[in-house]
């Protein structure tokens, strides 16, 4: 515990390692309850959790084990990580239930990461494209959200990304300990399905945020509304919507015979945004601060707010499609916009903070940096599914008495 004693020391506390130790203990006894009903299971959660945050560059089993010397038994610890059945999601939801009060949440992110790998048994693994290497190599990537604030981060939910062929072979499915009732989900459908799940867990609710991988999915945006959940979700020029000026009627009947028609019908067709912005052009683009920047200045850019109408499907639908909210930044000097968002918080919503929330995604590296720079998140080397997802709780729990320990490194946390 000497190195998060040594933050807390930086950071104006005056702790050292046991009481840095002692408030790990009751911290990880704490976010492991519901999920383990086992004493060797609490004692190995929490030994792991000290093996994250004890220094050393390697963050897997083998060296963790001997950092902590005789304390942990190895083959307990496999035990624990790769097979035994306690549930991740509880340590993540204790955890996010304990951090996320003190962080002012201002927003979710939706993401995935890659986890380079050697070899083919890891489960999930192939030659993909990952962000982290910035090109396509053998890795597993896996998807997350994270709750980001004035004062921190909290992951909310990992899951790992089967491609197709693992999820139809059943011997590596076998091998991986993957199981039966795991079929194949694209990115976007895990995405949400981990946005579902923690909308549920007593933590702050706050507007979605994810690239375009994300947010040109229409069914991911369809279920996120449906929820009741906010967004504001990146999306490229070429997207079709329909201008703020298209009207929606019920077109008369043509004969005296047949149905009437009973659905809405638009008076003209979509349009890309790019060429809808490039219509509105620059004067229609207003300044607006959407953070602070050093020494506390507004940092500004220009933006552009029409409310339009995404067209993807519309004739299925009994009504024509909600408004929303299309964002476009078009910095001073630019020739043309450089990104773009849709959005379906309300009508009234103040320019400011659309686009504050359009441009927080970037946080989210922050995380992905902390979580694999200092606490090893993608160094686990085991060929677990189970495994993977305990590993990643874990790691979420570490991170967040980091957290803590940086918001109250002096005075005892609040419960």
């Amino acid at each position: 515990m000497v190195a998060v004693a040594e933050r807390s020391k930086h950071a104006g506390g005056t702790d050292g390692p046991e009481a840095v130790k002692e408030r790990l203990e009751a911290f990880g006894a704490e976010v492991l309850a519901e999920a383990t009903n086992r004493p060797v299971q609490q004692a190995n959660g929490g030994l792991y959790l000290r093996g994250l945050l004890e220094e050393g560059g390697r963050k897997s089993l083998e060296p963790m084990v001997a950092r902590l010397g005789g304390e942990a038994d190895y083959e307990s610890l496999q035990n624990f990580l790769a097979v035994s059945p306690w549930d991740p999601a509880a340590v993540l939801r204790a955890t996010a239930e304990r951090v996320t009060p003190e962080i002012e949440v201002e927003a979710w992110v939706l993401d995935d990461t890659g986890f380079p790998k050697d070899g083919k048994r890891s489960p999930g693994v192939k030659r993909q494209y990952s962000g982290t290497l910035g090109k396509i190599g053998n890795c597993q990537v896996g998807v997350s959200v994270h709750a980001v604030g004035a004062k921190g981060t909290a992951p909310l939910g990992w899951a790992l990304y089967l491609p197709e062929e693992w999820c139809s072979d059943a011997d590596r499915r076998r091998a991986a300990k993957i199981p039966d009732d795991v079929a194949f989900k694209t990115k976007p459908e895990l995405g949400v399905e981990l946005i579902e799940r923690a909308a549920g867990w007593s933590v702050p609710k706050a507007p979605v945020l994810g690239d375009c991988a994300y947010g040109e999915n229409t069914d991911l945006r369809r279920r996120l509304d449906g929820a009741g959940s906010e967004y504001v979700l990146s999306i490229s020029a070429q997207v079709a919507v329909f201008a703020p000026e298209a009207n929606f009627e019920v077109p008369e009947r043509k004969g005296k015979t047949g149905r009437p028609p009973s659905r809405p019908e638009p008076d003209r067709k979509p349009e890309s945004i790019g060429k809808l912005i490039e219509r509105i052009g620059e004067a229609g683009a207003q300044t607006v601060a959407f953070r602070d920047g050093p020494d506390s200045e507004p940092v500004t850019s220009r933006f552009v707010f029409v409310r339009v109408r995404a067209s993807h499907e519309w004739q299925k639908r009994p009504s024509p499609p909600p408004e929303e909210w299309l964002i476009a930044e078009w910095p001073e000097g630019a020739e043309a916009p450089t990104d773009y968002w849709l959005s379906n918080l309300p009508a009234d919503t103040e320019p400011k903070r659309l686009a504050r929330l359009a441009r927080m995604r970037w946080k989210i590296e922050l995380d992905y940096r902390q979580l694999k720079g200092e606490l090893g998140l993608d160094h686990y080397e085991g060929r677990s599914y189970l495994g993977w997802h305990h590993h990643t709780a874990l790691v979420t729990a570490a991170h967040g008495f980091l957290t803590l320990e940086r918001l109250h490194p002096k005075a005892r946390r609040p419960a």
